[in-house]
């Protein structure tokens, strides 16, 4: 399908002529006078300082030098870079739905549950820290250890899967716990369902040693008893969960 011509200049187009007056700025001598007239002249309007404004012209060919420093994609020890993209995408995504972007949470349920994939990810340096955390009992029917299938559904007791913003703390019958919003289409049931993150005797680590995995809750992400504290104080609300399987 054709789309009608946008008389605004592209987002592309502004980032070029803003480059090249911010640049032009910080030059000093002839240089800076002759790249700051180059892009006064070529600036949208709404670029310029005010004072300055310069008729339609023909468009300059000579491409500009990118004056932006290129940030390095973020590494999370431990994560899976695949599904790290997937969680950074929803975060954009969700952005105006998510109040805190310092940091967020990735379950990975690829993984069996013997393993900590859990993980909490602080995005201003990295730094990662895995827990356990248990999926449904609806998803694993067999209890394999590993999760065989995403639900959304009422009733179903299986995990969802998708971005989950963190609301407020509450006590209920699993204890301290932290609602959460399912932001997407496969888990917008999550509140009705009561998908939370609470604590339970399941997904300590003595069950590992015991039964070779974790034990399954009705969907929700339960972590051990000892480790809630630590997985709160490091989400809190307003921050983005994020459950895949890659």
């Amino acid at each position: 399908m054709t789309m009608p011509q946008d008389p605004v200049p592209s987002r592309r187009a502004l980032l070029k002529t803003g480059g090249l007056f911010a640049g032009a700025l910080m030059i000093p001598g002839a240089v800076s006078a002759g790249v700051r007239d180059h892009a006064r002249r070529n600036a949208p309007e709404s670029l310029l300082p005010d004072g300055f404004f310069h008729p339609s012209h023909t468009p300059v060919t000579q491409p500009a030098v990118a004056s932006a420093t290129v940030q390095p994609p973020i590494v999370a020890p431990g994560v899976n870079p695949r599904l790290l993209k997937r969680a950074l995408a929803a975060l954009e995504q969700h952005g105006s739905r998510i109040a805190k972007r310092d940091r967020i949470a990735v379950a990975d349920f690829t993984t069996g549950s013997s393993l900590p994939r859990f993980h909490l990810i602080n995005l201003e340096d990295g730094r990662t820290v895995s827990k356990l955390v248990s999926h449904g009992s609806g998803s694993d029917p067999a209890h394999t250890g590993y999760l065989q299938h995403f639900s959304n559904r009422n009733g179903s007791n299986a995990s969802c899967e998708g971005a989950f913003a963190t609301a407020d703390y509450y006590v209920g019958k699993h204890g301290r716990s932290q609602r959460l919003l399912g932001l997407d289409e496969t888990n917008n049931n999550a509140l009705d369902r009561a998908i939370v993150v609470h604590s339970a005797w399941y997904a300590n680590p003595d069950m590992i040693r015991e039964r070779g995995m974790l034990g399954r809750s009705q969907g929700c992400f339960a972590v051990g008893e000892n480790e809630l504290t630590e997985v709160f104080n490091r989400l809190g609300p307003g921050r983005m969960i994020y459950a895949a399987k890659v």
